[in-house]
């Protein structure tokens, strides 16, 4: 069977962080593809905290453009209302039915994943992997790994600890070392620093 995983976010900007992780998962679960999914209006955010959703996809777009085992897909931005993971899940699902479809999200949404929108049909349609995020606090794991029991006792699911090693990097410290003016090639796939130069984003 084939499997692949999606990987969602807002990626405002995409970064060499994300990347690591999405290599990560591939080669420790034996993924066929990893499909980044840029969120479109997510239901936790306004508009005016993110990029335009055509330039993030854009600059995620440029960023994979020559990794074989990454796609990305427009299907949230394309969206007019809110982006919800199971609608998402839904249409991957309804399009490759033979396919084993995992989502790929950062620990900390396990705290608050039994509020997401039809969470008992996402659990039906995908396989969760979660990965430590660097600046996580270190006291709070105990709390989220009695949170991933309880999860996966409720809903009879199994939930994936991507144990990898971690970049310290976020998007929103590039957001902020570019708006103080200091240089983040180094964070970011050639590419998109370039396009982030080119329009003068977070300035």
């Amino acid at each position: 069977m084939i499997k692949k995983a999606i990987f969602g976010g807002t990626f405002d900007p995409i970064h060499i962080g994300h990347i690591h992780i999405a290599y990560e998962a591939l080669y420790m679960l034996k993924l066929d593809k990893v499909v980044f999914v840029p969120t479109g209006n997510p239901p936790h955010k306004s508009k005016e905290d993110i990029t335009d959703a055509l330039l993030r996809h854009k600059m995620v777009k440029e960023a994979i453009k020559s990794e074989d085992k990454f796609t990305v897909s427009d299907y949230e931005i394309s969206r007019p209302n809110l982006s919800y993971t199971y609608n998402t899940l839904k249409y991957f699902s309804d399009l490759e039915k033979q396919t084993q479809w995992y989502f790929l999200v950062g620990m900390d949404c396990l705290m608050d994943l039994e509020n997401w929108n039809k969470i008992e049909d996402i659990f039906k349609l995908c396989q969760f992997i979660v990965f430590n995020r660097p600046s996580f606090p270190a006291f709070t794991m105990k709390s989220i790994k009695e949170k991933k029991k309880k999860i996966e006792d409720r809903y009879s699911t199994e939930i994936i600890y991507l144990n990898a090693p971690l970049l310290d990097i976020s998007s929103t410290t590039i957001r902020k070392n570019i708006s103080e003016g200091r240089n983040v090639n180094y964070l970011l796939p050639g590419n998109v620093s370039r396009i982030i130069k080119q329009l003068g984003l977070y300035k």
